[in-house]
């Protein structure tokens, strides 16, 4: 997966957009429901590699972190709620899909 299909995917959910929140870094971008505002995902570039930030549900989040050792706690987040996701050619796309879409759920 790259950034462009993250985004793509994120854009199918219902009433959801694209921001740029940090200014003089176009390279980041949220990704927002419409009604409320709030964040679902965070897609960034850093130093070369591909991450996501995504909330997850608490009791599951260990979980996922103990499964995937490209699953690890949120950068620069409530590392109880989220959760980033190293995008590499390992990760499971139907897995970060079915991610993307909790955290859709859980910040309607």
């Amino acid at each position: 997966m790259n950034k462009e299909e993250i985004i793509k995917y994120c854009l199918t959910l219902e009433d959801t957009y694209k921001d740029c929140p940090f200014p003089n870094d176009f390279e980041s971008v949220t990704m927002k429901h419409i009604k409320n505002n709030k964040w679902f995902a965070l897609i960034m570039n850093v130093n070369d590699k591909l991450y996501i930030n995504v909330k997850t549900n608490p009791d599951y989040s260990d979980i996922l972190r103990n499964t995937y050792d490209y699953i690890i706690p949120a950068y620069h987040m409530n590392k109880e709620h989220w959760n980033t996701i190293i995008v590499d050619e390992k990760v499971d796309k139907t897995l970060v899909k079915e991610l993307i879409e909790q955290s859709y759920q859980l910040t309607k």
